[in-house]
């Protein structure tokens, strides 16, 4: 019997009975589970990659940091990082820049900027210049005779009574330089109308100054503006913090309320005197202005005097810059600039471009009437401060409150105090460990925090007696020259306290030093981090017996 052929073509319509085993019944199902497997397998893989590319991404790092440390050393390393700001140990031609500055002298030309042009048509601006000179009486150690002060050191600060340009008129093109850049338009937005120049590289500005360098770009227009209290002000002052902050406070269709913040200093005497430094706590202000630049609302620049004292002054004994040097504090009543009205045009035009009215040719002044601003968009003004105050102080993402409040909040929280009670500025320690992330999230955690100077806790005692008086005294009893940081608990029990100067002798301590209270070996914190965190840590728990879970 002849075998059976199948005789049946692709495509004709007839059915194979030879069956592929993909096509057999049952295996498609089969396929499909083995499909799901490997889908769960590779799920299951990507997170375990990520995983071991992670581990070994922080391997790397910490042996780098091992080789960083025993190469550098702890200060050499804390110095480097310093300038390694995205913290991979490598430092890249712009981390660097600072350190050829330092050693070249040369500093890079800035990017072009636009800078305002003066146009004959355009709107003007009058400001008016009012000042109350420093109250000699509020200096806390140098009056005459006192340490040896003498009367020549203090001649610019005693003959500087009023502004050296009492009106001047602006073009309200000039003020361009407070408008946001492309990227900051919304509100709440801050920006660096001058950045800062300073690093813990670069240091201080030097002290054995007379004469400001000639400012640039947009520091030009500032320039010109603290000129109208004193001829000699310097844009970038030597200490951080420095530069200007702006930030938008409200918002409409046609103008912006932006907000300032402005670091600036004053070289008071002249040769042959040595120079004496006037340095404001901060100039702060606000503007409303068109957000095409071409018309003021409204400008407004003031030293805030809202604290008892409210600048710096520091002076040197010599010419050169290791010269001795005094320093005082004080406090200014009034500095301020404020515009006598709304900016407007000199010419006024018809609709064909004829000139119906101009300042020139009119008896009487040009007579405008402008609509109220209603803003769409807007943040209060004390959210507008917070933002500026973090943008130059990193250490302000932890709240620092008045003196009373902030043991009121403590009491309602059952949380610690953290105090900082200072005589001068504390630049220091808002600079450094202040700022620092593991100590950022451990007051945030766990405390209340303080800032206050000694002047206002002596006030405070010398008030009628109370709560917060007892609270000022036992503060006050603690401390010492020049800044003492304390935990207290909420009823004002100061429970452990570092004084400025031994925490800083303590952080300049060797990691192999007998007696050093901080290490590596836990990670990458630097030895002021390690030493304050170990100074909060130890105030918890001497508290723990006092406070009530």
């Amino acid at each position: 019997m002849a075998a059976d052929v199948d005789k049946s073509q692709p495509g004709d319509g007839s059915c194979n009975p030879v069956q592929n085993e993909a096509t057999r019944p049952g295996m498609t199902s089969v396929r499909w589970l083995w499909r799901g497997v490997w889908v769960l397998i590779l799920t299951a893989a990507v997170p375990l990659l990520a995983f071991g590319i992670k581990y070994h991404q922080d391997a790397q790092l910490v042996k780098r940091h091992e080789e960083s440390l025993h190469t550098l050393g702890a200060e050499g390393l804390f110095l480097f990082s310093s300038l390694d700001t995205d913290r991979d140990f490598y430092l890249s031609p712009e981390e660097f820049k600072p350190i050829v500055e330092k050693l070249t002298g040369v500093t890079p030309p800035l990017e072009a900027e636009e800078e305002a042009i003066h146009d004959p048509n355009g709107e003007t601006l009058v400001l008016v210049a009012k000042m109350q000179p420093l109250q000699l009486e509020s200096m806390t150690k140098s009056k005459d005779g006192f340490l040896g002060v003498s009367h020549s050191s203090l001649s610019g600060l005693r003959s500087w009574t009023s502004p050296a340009i009492p009106s001047s008129t602006f073009s309200a093109s000039q003020f361009r330089v407070f408008l946001p850049p492309k990227n900051k338009v919304d509100v709440g937005d801050t920006w660096w109308v001058i950045a800062s120049d300073l690093n813990i590289f670069t240091g201080y500005l030097p002290n054995n100054r007379y004469h400001p360098p000639t400012p640039r770009g947009k520091e030009v227009f500032i320039h010109s503006l603290l000129s109208m209290f004193h001829p000699r002000p310097f844009i970038k002052s030597r200490f951080a913090p420095q530069g200007a902050v702006a930030c938008i406070r409200a918002s409409n269709d046609f103008y912006f309320d932006i907000h300032f913040r402005i670091h600036a200093e004053f070289q008071l005497n002249e040769v042959p005197n040595f120079p004496f430094w006037f340095t404001p706590g901060q100039f702060a202000g606000n503007i409303v202005l068109s957000k095409d630049g071409s018309h003021v609302r409204h400008f407004h620049l003031y030293v805030p005097n809202n604290r008892s004292l409210n600048v710096d002054m520091e002076w040197l004994y010599g010419s050169s810059e290791s010269s001795n040097m005094e320093v005082d504090i004080g406090y200014l009543p009034q500095m301020e600039l404020l515009s006598s009205g709304p900016s407007t045009p000199s010419v006024i035009f018809d609709e064909e471009g004829n000139i119906l009215d101009s300042k020139e040719s009119s008896q009487e002044p040009i007579q405008f009437v402008f609509e109220d601003i209603v803003w769409s968009s807007e943040i209060s003004h004390e959210d507008t401060v917070r933002r500026m105050e973090v943008t130059y102080y990193p250490f302000k993402k932890v709240d620092y409150l008045p003196f009373s409040e902030a043991f009121t909040r403590a009491e309602a929280e059952n949380k610690l105090v953290h105090s900082i009670l200072l005589w001068g500025s504390g630049r220091t320690l808002r600079e450094t460990v202040l700022e620092s992330s593991p100590v950022l999230a451990l007051l945030n955690q766990s405390f209340i925090s303080s800032w206050s100077l000694v002047k206002e806790l002596e006030d405070l005692q010398a008030a009628e007696k109370n709560l917060v008086s007892e609270k000022a005294r036992l503060h006050l009893e603690n401390y010492n020259f020049p800044v003492e940081m304390m935990v207290a608990l909420p009823n004002g029990t100061i429970v452990h306290h570092i004084n400025a100067n031994y925490f800083l002798d303590q952080t300049a301590m060797k990691p192999e030093e007998e007696g050093a209270t901080f290490s590596f070996s836990g990670g990458f914190e630097d030895p002021s981090t390690s030493t304050y965190l170990s100074f909060l840590k130890e105030g918890l728990e001497r508290a723990k017996p006092y406070l009530t879970e």
